[in-house]
């Protein structure tokens, strides 16, 4: 299952920019900074968000920003109670090292959508090997390549202008003239640049 509503009205939805449009997100079109409510005719007049809907909110932001499905939240999250120390931690790490992620992040995708079309369709390869599984989890080592095609490389090439001025990841090495993306290490919570409180996600999904 993927997202099908409104991208800009899931952001209002949860008060936040969850960078679902890209590029788009970073300009003075974002819906979020101009109309900074819920959207529907009543949003403005909602009645006062309980505790459970505060942890709720937080989990739906979480799956929004990763474009996951509730039963695949549900098995990150069981795999990250197996680990040891914090939970919450260890889910966040989980989704940032999906293969569309890391893809995103090294600024060879213009969103998290056209990241996993990319993918799909086999413009990317890990440790030279086509990988078409967006929640493949990349390890320590591994190298994100575009596929050979002079349309692929095109794409990416792209891809990395438009986005040469956005931040990489301390745990990604990336050299835009090969279109190499190398995992240097495993993200670390501080990493994660979304604002979530993954805490109130353990206690919600704990139950």
């Amino acid at each position: 299952m993927r997202l099908i509503d409104k991208k800009c009205k899931l952001c209002r939805r949860e008060g936040m920019k969850l960078f679902l449009k890209g590029q788009r997100c970073f300009t003075e079109k974002c819906a979020v900074s101009r109309r900074d409510y819920p959207p529907g005719v009543h949003a403005q007049k909602r009645a006062k968000v309980t505790e459970y809907g505060v942890r709720l909110r937080e989990k739906q932001k979480l799956k929004r920003i990763y474009g996951v499905a509730e039963k695949q939240f549900k098995l990150y999250f069981l795999e990250a109670e197996r680990l040891k120390g914090n939970t919450g931690e260890h889910l966040m790490v989980l989704l940032e090292r999906r293969l569309d992620n890391v893809v995103l992040a090294s600024g060879f995708a213009l969103s998290r959508n056209h990241a996993r079309q990319m993918i799909n369709h086999g413009h990317f390869r890990v440790n030279n090997k086509r990988v078409d599984i967006c929640s493949f989890q990349v390890r320590p080592g591994d190298l994100i390549t575009p596929g050979t095609a002079e349309n692929t490389r095109k794409m990416v090439s792209e891809s990395v202008e438009v986005n040469k001025s956005q931040p990489v990841p301390a745990w990604l090495e990336i050299s835009p003239d090969t279109l190499t993306s190398k995992i240097v290490g495993i993200p670390r919570r501080e990493d994660v640049p979304h604002p979530i409180q993954e805490q109130l996600i353990s206690e919600l999904c704990s139950k």
